[in-house]
This record gives C-alpha cells, sequence and structure tokens, in this order.
C-alpha cells in the first residue's frame, strides 16, 4: 500500500470516488470491529460530503449532535490534502474547539489509534493568543502586578533575547502557558490590533512569528478559528503587498465548523479599527526621518486633528449595557471633526508620494504608513457616508478605539472564498432555517452550493428534561436586582440536586459577574468547586471541569461546540433566553427588519438556544436536566410555543 494514502489508490479511477469506497468500509468494518457502533445518519452524511470534494463546491452539513460529522470531513479532508499536495483548513467557532479537536482524546488522536492514519495537524492560532514582547517591556514597567510580568519576562526561552541567528527554537508565548492569568492581566501583554509587528526589531523572536512558521509547514490540515481564517481572506492581498505570507498557507479545502457562527466573525475581521495613540505613535515615526518642513507640519497638524476626534467621539460614546461597546451619538460637530481629519491625511499622501521620489524615506517603511493612512481614509469615509456602517467605540487601557464594520460581508466573501473551485463544508447541527439553507448562503455570498440535513440518533425523550422554575411573583420580571436573587437562588437549587458538572451559560459578563458575587456572599458549596471564565484561560479551565464531576464552569462563550460526555457535564443552566445584545451591530440589523423581533431577535434566540440544549447529551449514555431562568416562560408568556418548538422530538418544557 502507498503509505501516502490510507489505501490503494488504483491509477484512472476518479480519486474521490476511491476515497468514499475506503470510508464506506472505515464506518461500515474498521471502526466497528474497535468498538464503535455503526451510524447510519454518519454513513449519509459521508456520501453527500463526497459530492462536495468530487465537485469542488460548497456543502452546507447539517447533522445533529452524535452524527460523528468531525470524523466525516476529516478523513475526506485529510485524503484530499495529500491527493492535491496542499493542507486542509479547519476552521472552528473559537479557540477552545480547537483545543477540543487537538486533544489527546479527540478525533484526531482516534485516526491515528484506531486507522493507523497518523495526521499532521497544527494549529494556527489567532494573533491574540499570543505573548506581545514589546507590551511585556511595558507591563515590567507600568502596572501594579510588575512582579508578575518579571516573573513571566524571566521564563521566556534563552534565544528570545540573544542577537545572533537563531538556530532552532521551540514554541512558546501561547496564552494557553499562562494558565493562572486573567483576562485582564493577559490584555496588558497579549497581542492587539495596534501593534505594528512589522517593524518590531523582536518579530524574528516572536512567539506568535515563529508558530506560523511552525503551521505553515502542516502537509494534512490547519486548525485555525473561524475569526483567525477570515482575517487570513481580508489581509491576503495586503500581506503580499508588504512582501509578507498569508496568515495561511495555500489549502485544498476548508471546513468551517459551526459554521452558522462565519457571518459574525468575517464582520469581525472586515472591521476598520482606529486608535489615536496607535496613530500618533506610527506618523511619528516618520519625523524621525529627514522629511521636508511641510510634509512635518501636516503631520504635526494630523495628530492634533486626530487628537480632537477622538475627544469628540469620547463625549458622545454611550454605554451599552451588556455589551462593552458604546453606540456613538454623531452629530454635525463630529462629522466636521472626520471631515478635517481626512482633508489632513489627503495632503499627507501627496506630500509622500513628492517625498518618495526624494528617496528620503525607507521604501519598506513608507508603504506602512500609506496602507496604514489609505486604512484610516476608508474607515473615515465609510463613517462620513450617505450611508453610515455599523459603528461603535471601545474604552481600553490604551485609550479608545473607533470601530466600523461594514453592513454585510456578502461580496467580499463571494469574490475570495465562495466563487472559487474548492471544497468547502460548513458542518454543524443548526444551519439551516426553516429548512431552507438561502438565508445564511445570501448572508455569505454563497450562490451555489449543496446541502442536506440528518437528525440526531439520540434518544432525547428518555435522556433530556427541560425545566423552567416558576416565579412566585410576575413582577420579578421587572425588578432587576430581585430577578438576579431568583436567578441565582434557582441556579444553586439545580447545582444541589445535579449528578455530576454543572455548566452555566450567561449572555454578558456582567451577569457572569452577578452570580459570581452572590455565590461570594452565600460563602462556599460543599463538595462543589465554581470556575468562572476570565478567571484563567478558558481551555484550562474546560479540562478541569471535565476532571472534577463536582465542578461547576461558568461561562459566556460556551453555548456552542463544548463536547464534554459523560457526568462530568450533567445538567445546563441557561441564565436567561439567549436573546442579542442591543448594541449597534444588532441594532443595525434591527433597523433594517420589517419586524425586527420576528426577522431579528426571535431567530438568533432560536438557534442559540437550540445550540445550548446540544451542550447536554454528547453520547447516547448521557442524560441530565436543562434548566432555562426565564420566568416570563413559566407565566407562559410570549414565546413558549416557539421554545416548546425548539426542542428535540419528544421532549416537553416542565414548569416546576
Amino acid at each position: 500500500m502507498n503509505k501516502r494514502y490510507p489505501f490503494e489508490v488504483v491509477s484512472g479511477k476518479p480519486f474521490v470516488e476511491q476515497v468514499g469506497e475506503w470510508v464506506a468500509d472505515v464506518f461500515y468494518d474498521i471502526l466497528p470491529e474497535s468498538g464503535f457502533e455503526v451510524r447510519d445518519e454518519q454513513i449519509f452524511m459521508a456520501y453527500q460530503v463526497e459530492r462536495a470534494y468530487a465537485d469542488k463546491k460548497t456543502i452546507f452539513a447539517e447533522a445533529g449532535v452524535g452524527t460523528g460529522k468531525t470524523l466525516v470531513y476529516l478523513l475526506y479532508a485529510v485524503c484530499y490534502a495529500r491527493y492535491t499536495g496542499k493542507p486542509a483548513v479547519v476552521a472552528c467557532a473559537d479557540e477552545s474547539l480547537i483545543e477540543q479537536l487537538a486533544k489527546p482524546e479527540g478525533d484526531l488522536a482516534k485516526l491515528a489509534k484506531h486507522l493507523n492514519l497518523t495526521v499532521d495537524a497544527r494549529l494556527g492560532k489567532s494573533q491574540d493568543r499570543y505573548l506581545c514582547l514589546q507590551k511585556l517591556d511595558d507591563a515590567r514597567l507600568g502596572y501594579e502586578d510588575t512582579e508578575l510580568y518579571k516573573d513571566i519576562y524571566e521564563s521566556l526561552p534563552p534565544f528570545v533575547g540573544k542577537t545572533e541567528a537563531l538556530q532552532s527554537f521551540h514554541a512558546y508565548g501561547d496564552r494557553k502557558e499562562y494558565p493562572d492569568l486573567d483576562d485582564v492581566q493577559w490584555g496588558r501583554i497579549g497581542w492587539d490590533s495596534f501593534r505594528d509587528c512589522f517593524v518590531c526589531d523582536k518579530r524574528h523572536r516572536c512567539g506568535m512569528t515563529l508558530s506560523r512558521e511552525h503551521y505553515r509547514k502542516a502537509t494534512d490540515v490547519v486548525i485555525c478559528s473561524h475569526d483567525f481564517y477570515m482575517e487570513h481572506v481580508w489581509t491576503y492581498e495586503s500581506r503580499k503587498r508588504e512582501g509578507q505570507l498569508p496568515l495561511l498557507p495555500e489549502h485544498s479545502s476548508i471546513v468551517f465548523d459551526e459554521g452558522h457562527l462565519l457571518e459574525a466573525a468575517a464582520q469581525k475581521a472586515l472591521t476598520y479599527r482606529l486608535k489615536h495613540a496607535a496613530f500618533e505613535e506610527l506618523v511619528t515615526r516618520v519625523l524621525k526621518n529627514d522629511i521636508r518642513e511641510s510634509l512635518a507640519v501636516q503631520i504635526d497638524l494630523a495628530i492634533e486633528r486626530s487628537e480632537l476626534l477622538f475627544e469628540a467621539l469620547a463625549a458622545r460614546s454611550v454605554k451599552v449595557a451588556g455589551s462593552d461597546r458604546m453606540e456613538i451619538k454623531a452629530d454635525k460637530t463630529l462629522l466636521k471633526s472626520v471631515a478635517q481629519l481626512d482633508a489632513v491625511l489627503e495632503r499627507i499622501e501627496e506630500n509622500l508620494v513628492f517625498e518618495s521620489e526624494l528617496f528620503n524615506l525607507d521604501g519598506y517603511q513608507l508603504r506602512i504608513v500609506e496602507e496604514h493612512l489609505e486604512m484610516m481614509r476608508v474607515a473615515l469615509g465609510l463613517f462620513a457616508g450617505p450611508k453610515p456602517p455599523i459603528c461603535w467605540t471601545v474604552d481600553g487601557l490604551s485609550g479608545l478605539t473607533l470601530v466600523i464594520m461594514p453592513r454585510t460581508v456578502r461580496e467580499v466573501l463571494g469574490e475570495r472564498v465562495f466563487d472559487k473551485p474548492m471544497p468547502i463544508v460548513f458542518s454543524s447541527a443548526t444551519l439551516s432555517s426553516g429548512e431552507s439553507f438561502d438565508y445564511l448562503a445570501h448572508s455569505l455570498g454563497v450562490t451555489n452550493y449543496l446541502s442536506f440535513t440528518v437528525a440526531s440518533p439520540y434518544d432525547y425523550p428518555e435522556r433530556m428534561k427541560v425545566t423552567v422554575p416558576r416565579a412566585h411573583s410576575a413582577s420579578i420580571i421587572e425588578d432587576k436586582q430581585g430577578l438576579t436573587a431568583w436567578k441565582a437562588e434557582n441556579a444553586l437549587a439545580a447545582i444541589g440536586r445535579a449528578k455530576g458538572g454543572v455548566l452555566i451559560l450567561f449572555l454578558t459578563k456582567e451577569a457572569l459577574a452577578s452570580f459570581k458575587s452572590a455565590c461570594e456572599r452565600k460563602g462556599e458549596m460543599p463538595g462543589r468547586r465554581l470556575l468562572f471564565e476570565g478567571d484563567r484561560e478558558i481551555t484550562v479551565l474546560i479540562s478541569e471541569f471535565q476532571r472534577d464531576l463536582n465542578s461547576v464552569l461558568c461561562a459566556v462563550t460556551l453555548w456552542e461546540g463544548l463536547d464534554i460526555p459523560g457526568p462530568s457535564l450533567a445538567t445546563v443552566i441557561m441564565w436567561s433566553l439567549p436573546y442579542p445584545p442591543d448594541d449597534p451591530v444588532f441594532d443595525a440589523k434591527r433597523r433594517e427588519a420589517a419586524d425586527a423581533y420576528r426577522e431579528v431577535d426571535l431567530p438568533y434566540m432560536l438557534l442559540r438556544f437550540k445550540q445550548g440544549l446540544g451542550r447536554l447529551i454528547r453520547t447516547r449514555e448521557d442524560s441530565g436536566e436543562i434548566v432555562v431562568l426565564a420566568p416570563s416562560l413559566a407565566a407562559g408568556d410570549f414565546p413558549e410555543a416557539e421554545i416548546r418548538a425548539s426542542l428535540p422530538a419528544g421532549v416537553d418544557l416542565t414548569i416546576a
């Protein structure tokens, strides 16, 4: 047998057809011999995915929990990667799901153990998962935890501080290596989008740079997040212009796991982010060169106008409850500040053209400045345009950030991703709306696709109980403090009767913090260990939760994809119905809808509700309780009927 493939390749016969025959052997014979069950749903999915690889088309693969969809797409992706000589990309919804796919007991390990198929799979993590050496230098001097950051600095590999050429290296700087840092502490030293890596004198010894060199050499699979893949798409051309390699290598196929979340990742990647401090730092470097006085005057003026603009933005930014995004109350004065800054930037661009002819500036540095100015002018043009984009501000340690997001991503994704002849698999238990995939396809710019739906094989009526606690007073819904106390009381009661681990899902960090405070007031719960997202690195928290049957994991970001079978997860508590926030992104969608609740809020809530349900039953043997802390449901109010219809067939809603 050819060692390149796990089966004997026959010359003259379509390769994908041969993969399909081998996959059938795997699911009908090879895996059952190792104790795996034959799943008709999994085999059906395999034949559908084969069509996508044979025809090089996009497929929406909607398969219920327990179908075994990950094994299906991995088998085709790996074989096709070896056939084409280019790796596949598997893009997961977030970083915690990347770790789950690659964990020792995950599906990649199953391929190696039961099929003798060793897969060269490498993780391509997002930039913000890596330590920034420049920010670490700042943190050692500028924060109250200076000793903490000094210890991190002293633990860096020796080659980081050496100036001679690297002979060898090992990976370092991953967020996972610092599990005890909370999110605020990590934010002080982790990479952020305003760091200009191209001119950093430490970039060749940076953990992020070294990790890229590693995963770009993958022969079978690169595993990344949706955000990172979209960042690759968005920066592909600009990185080539700047003489940089694209973030990801050329690839043969793409799998979007939890693909229903891709639009949000695409919008996030396609945003423009402006910050005064970053702009000032960039253009100040130009002043250090031997430039004409007229250009220096314009740069000084631009810095002044930028500072005034961000002062105006700060004065017009209003906090949004449950979100770190602030709404901008734009007026004529603010738009005038935008126009004044844009006019100065235009004059600087014209001066830089003349300056380049005099060779006063380094060509590489000049390209960086020109790219940044072009980005700023496009963003400011969108902000002040006749049809304003979605925009908001975020306040952080280094000042205010203006974020500008396009309303749709269809054109960019259609042109740069989905119009190419390449197998693309969307995999999720929730891709369709009303038995149609058109909504998702339209929002992403997919015009030609295959699709199928296959249900979960699990016996939900026997395995899942869904409970909605009854509130003693209907007025509690209007009393925020009383409602929080009621929810905390019922959550603690559900924890008390749980026969294993408990996952509590929150919509916002503020809601999680309110429960944490309630627990601190109550004191320790005998026999229970509480884990809170944000206190430590999330994948470490998940691992500890899975190992400790008496733990309670409280999280905001784990509504999708979390796969913890057995008694480690016996109860899921939803702190509230998962409606979208009242932030600028969803407000823009609501304004464009004829019926905002029916077209935006309700579909989003029901989709996420079903994803939350899916965290409980992960194998045929699993059983447990879903607790929904929504007193309006217990009172029989809207949307009780829609919630009941979203439950698995045969599962009822119990009002207790």
